[in-house]
């Protein structure tokens, strides 16, 4: 008996907002060097052909995809098919009609408009075919003038080497209104407590994630400044990783790592949860570069989970501004 190994190539850059093309274009020059079956997955990050900051639904009408013929469909398809592999990519979902739902109401243009589209997730296979979707549960601020949420976390079966995978989109991590964070121990976790239902073994978030510097609203919920879990590191350089980052989303995945006295994994009891694997993967994938002002923050990362390890691991990581395809491998398990 073989430990099973996961091949991930994920790919960050600086998308250019509103040019669908030359994202495109630039998403394929940074790929062209993997080869087929030479690896397992292929991740991009949320909204990543479009942009992710608009400002209201008129604005992002004209980048809303269609979920099978789409741009970004288009695009994961045809790569995957190329690398005999899956591939996963976010985009904005362009909604059916009975799907609309009316504008929020508040003040300024943004909230009078009705929203039409939501902030999607597709994957597809080694054959080119669509394996699975997934619209943001958890919608942050710049979602709300135009998206609509979507109705909860899904776990997918896929074939070896990824086995269950559940999708999460970025905001997806934080706390789901009208929920209020009540302590470290308690969260609530609403997406580890889903992977530790489902049984999910590889949980993909992909992030338009905003640089610390730039974030008002993401740690609103969550200070864990004095509850250091990973290795804090002053940097200067934005080729190196923002360790802030990272450890905020180690942070907001606590249940599946914390020792087994707390509170947070002693509430699995009420789940109702099928077997719990020890050993959890995760890929997050966030872009880098500006929309609009907004500075996102690159650093995507592998890490394991490891239930009552008292702490994540870090597998690999990227640097806030790093352009191009890291191609990592982790175990996954016995084959």
């Amino acid at each position: 008996m073989m430990p099973a190994q996961l091949r991930v190539a994920v790919v960050q850059f600086a998308p250019k907002l509103g040019q669908v093309q030359a994202n495109i274009a630039k998403a394929r020059q940074l790929c062209k060097g993997l080869r087929p079956r030479s690896v397992d997955l292929v991740c991009f990050p949320e909204m990543i052909f479009s942009g992710y900051v608009f400002p209201d639904t008129a604005a992002i009408t004209p980048y809303l995809e269609h979920p099978h013929t789409g741009p970004t469909s288009t695009f994961c398809a045809e790569l995957a098919r190329s690398l005999e592999c899956f591939v996963v990519a976010g985009y904005p979902e362009k909604l059916e009609s009975h799907e609309h739902a009316p504008p929020l109401g508040g003040d300024g243009l943004s909230f009078s408009q009705p929203r039409i589209g939501a902030n999607g997730a597709v994957m597809y296979g080694p054959t080119g075919e669509r394996v699975g979707t997934y619209r943001k549960t958890n919608l942050f601020k710049a979602d709300l003038p135009w998206a609509v949420p979507g109705t909860g976390f899904t776990t997918m079966t896929l074939p070896h080497p990824l086995g269950p995978t559940t999708l999460a989109i970025c905001n997806d991590l934080n706390v789901q209104k009208p929920a209020v964070w009540a302590s470290l121990e308690d969260g609530p976790y609403e997406l580890a407590q889903h992977c530790m239902r489902s049984g999910t073994r590889l949980l993909i978030i992909l992030n338009a994630w905003l640089h610390p510097d730039e974030d008002e609203d993401e740690d609103e919920d969550i200070d864990s400044s004095n509850h250091t879990t990973l290795e804090q590191i002053e940097n200067t350089d934005e080729m190196e990783p923002s360790w802030d980052t990272i450890n905020d989303w180690a942070m907001r995945l606590r249940p599946l790592w914390a020792t087994v006295q707390n509170a947070a994994n002693k509430s699995n009891k009420k789940l109702g949860e099928c077997k719990l694997h020890d050993e959890l993967l995760v890929v997050i994938c966030n872009r880098f570069g500006d929309d609009d002002g907004n500075r996102f923050a690159g650093s995507s990362v592998l890490m394991s989970l490891r239930r009552g390890s008292g702490r994540p691991r870090v597998l690999n990581m990227m640097g806030q501004r790093e352009e191009g395809v890291s191609v990592w491998t982790a175990n996954t398990g016995i084959q």
